[in-house]
């Protein structure tokens, strides 16, 4: 479900009824320590609580790792869960009306929830009809198959609410409609039953089917796959795309897979429903099924939610359907791949098994081992790549290079496409290790033709500005202008006094932030400002703080960059008690290299010009560079104090 942009009053309403100590306490043991409440903090291990729940403030922070925010944070933190989805969970569990920003929306979405809460409770209550039938006589061939063909224990039928469907045409349509009285067209919404081409009425979906309930995140039930007991077809017969399922937005047992996953800061994603299945039951907790689609990128980002370090794992089985599976999953997430954004391995088991089968002869810690062993994904598409392939044969070793070319043209990372690159020209080079240079210097060569064009010589009137500059600024002057720049946004959030002359500063110099995160922040603060109409008296505002965190609980990865501003440690608090002479210093060291990329920037547009082609706008060129060097001397000149000194 879309949700629409939530009304302020509703998030308002949720933060003053949702009580922290109420919401913490489903996750985390408080015990009272004088005004506030400690207890072991969620969201990293240890042994003494350092974790603090504040009722007065309602807000929570953990001392051990910085951890904090509002009853709101706190869940979408612990779930990974976005605003909105945890917004409108509160509003229902604190009967908060809900609102939307436009009103035209409202009954819309009282409808979609109330839809959504039906298929939840059909969907439920189908999944303890055939739990239910399992048990029965009719399910005796379901049991049987788990028991002996699947060798599954009954702690994990339960843990996993395995069922069995009937074999009648409407054996679930007539217990739902007839006896629990639930409307057939939900039914239908649901995906459990179909309306007859003729004569009328309703048939169930699955029948005679093996049923493996398929949950959201937060374990309700969303949808179901069937296996079949007979020779039918198709084997597995999943849900279709309903309000609440959609394969490729869904990972079956993420819901059990989650604490596992961050645990082992990894996680493992297999094929089918009894490959993650029959790894849970062997203990290994961190693995998830794709629902026998192509792994889609949402997949991926729900996944990587859990896992810190990113560690993704694709256990497709070994034969030409998986390799396939698996380079089409390759394919959906090479960008991130290629970025580092996540380290993705490859697992293909010995003898062509898949996780299930191999379970079967070997135990957890054989798995555990060729998972630790797993190769990363550029070398498993290498291996790929010259498999089967007589590399002393030329047509082989063209086409053989050339996707090697291919696939080392996309790596970012320089020092890894290095690597990647003597690694390949080892395997050209067929043992001959005299070759490899050369087998290296052939790669580099197609990977990035010399990018070095013929200019003509720089006249000497040119030479003056010391050649072309990068408009970059040097690793040096980047840290000195980031330091800068959130020392200045630091004073300004925890030093009220000061704001009026942090602003009055940047009007009167033109500046703005360079940097994105702390530019973004900056115009979150302006429109706080903005919107209470106090443009002008920005001191006014003592609740600046929270308003910004709780505006940026929708915005995550502009968060993890700009947070640390919002706490003062102990040297921070040293910087700060210089306030004046620390803003100056912000100040001016802001305007050095705005004034030094200006320079840099009119400078090459000077360089670039043909004075005889056009005259005015070399000179015009040659005055704005000129400028901004007076301004740079003057600066210089001026050192007052010394603004590496003072940062």
């Amino acid at each position: 479900m879309q949700i629409p942009r939530l009304h302020p009053d509703t998030i308002e309403e949720v933060k003053l009824r949702a009580d922290i100590v109420d919401v913490v306490s489903e996750y985390v043991v408080l015990r009272k320590r004088g005004k506030d409440f400690v207890g072991l903090c969620p969201f990293h291990d240890e042994k003494s609580p350092s974790f603090t729940v504040s009722q007065t403030k309602q807000m929570y922070y953990c001392f051990g790792c910085q951890a904090g925010g509002n009853a709101i944070k706190f869940v979408m933190e612990l779930g990974k869960r976005s605003f909105a989805d945890v917004v409108l969970d509160l509003a229902r569990r604190y009967q908060v009306p809900v609102q939307t920003l436009e009103p035209q929306q409202r009954q819309e979405l009282q409808r979609q929830l109330s839809l959504r809460e039906q298929l939840y409770e059909v969907l439920a209550t189908s999944a303890q009809f055939y739990q239910h039938a399992l048990r029965q006589s009719q399910g005796q061939k379901a049991i049987q198959y788990l028991q002996s063909n699947r060798q599954l224990k009954e702690e994990t039928i339960q843990q996993f609410g395995l069922g069995y469907a009937p074999a009648g045409w409407e054996t679930l349509h007539r217990y739902l409609v007839e006896d629990k009285r639930l409307p057939a067209q939900i039914l239908e919404k649901a995906g459990l039953i179909k309306p007859r081409k003729e004569g009328g009425g309703y048939y169930d979906v699955f029948r005679d089917r093996l049923m493996i309930p398929i949950r959201d995140v937060q374990g309700r039930v969303i949808a179901f796959g069937g296996r079949t007991l007979t020779d039918e077809q198709p084997k597995y017969l999943n849900s279709p795309e309903t309000e609440l399922f959609s394969k490729g937005k869904t990972l079956f047992a993420l819901d059990q897979a989650k604490p596992g996953i961050s645990q082992a800061d990894q996680a493992v994603v297999v094929e089918g429903y009894f490959d993650a299945i029959a790894l849970h039951a062997a203990g290994i907790n961190n693995a998830v099924a794709s629902l026998g689609t192509a792994l889609s990128l949402e997949q991926v980002r729900l996944i990587l939610r859990y896992t810190e370090s990113k560690q993704l794992v694709l256990n497709f089985d070994a034969d030409k359907a998986g390799t396939n599976a698996a380079e089409r999953a390759i394919g959906e997430i090479a960008e991130l791949a290629y970025k580092g954004e996540v380290q993705l391995k490859i697992l293909n088991l010995p003898d062509d098994k898949d996780a299930d089968e191999y379970l079967y002869s070997h135990t957890s810690e054989d798995y555990a081992q060729l998972l630790a062993n797993a190769p990363l994904w550029l070398d498993w598409q290498i291996q790929q790549i010259i498999q089967d392939r007589d590399l002393k044969q030329a047509t082989d070793f063209q086409q053989v290079t050339q996707q090697l070319v291919k696939l080392l043209k996309n790596i970012a990372n320089s020092d890894t496409r290095n690597y990647y690159v003597s690694y390949c020209a080892e395997i050209l080079s067929l043992g001959d290790t005299r070759l490899i240079p050369l087998r290296v210097e052939n790669l580099l060569t197609q990977i990035a033709p010399a990018a070095a064009t013929y200019s003509k010589p720089v006249s000497a009137r040119k030479a003056w500005g010391g050649g072309k500059v990068s408009h970059s600024p040097l690793p040096t002057e980047r840290s000195l202008l980031e330091h800068a720049e959130a020392l200045l946004l630091r004073i300004y959030l925890h030093c009220p006094e000061q704001r009026q002359a942090i602003i009055a500063e940047l009007e009167e110099r033109d500046l703005q932030f360079s940097l994105s995160h702390h530019r973004f922040l900056w115009q979150q603060i302006l429109e706080i400002s903005s919107s209470d109409g106090e443009t002008r008296n920005f001191a006014s505002q003592p609740d600046l703080i929270s308003r910004l965190q709780d505006q940026f609980l929708e915005f995550d990865s502009e968060m993890a960059l700009i947070s640390h501003l919002f706490h003062v440690d102990e040297k921070n608090q040293k910087e700060i008690l210089r306030t004046p002479q620390v803003v100056q210093a912000a100040i001016a060291c802001m305007d050095l290299v705005m004034l030094e990329k200006r320079y840099r920037h009119f400078l090459e547009l000077w360089q670039q010009t043909d004075p005889e082609a056009e005259p005015e706008r070399y000179q015009s060129y040659y005055q704005a560079f000129y400028a901004e060097k007076i301004k740079l001397q003057k600066i210089d000149r001026q050192r007052l104090f010394s603004i590496t000194e003072l940062l």
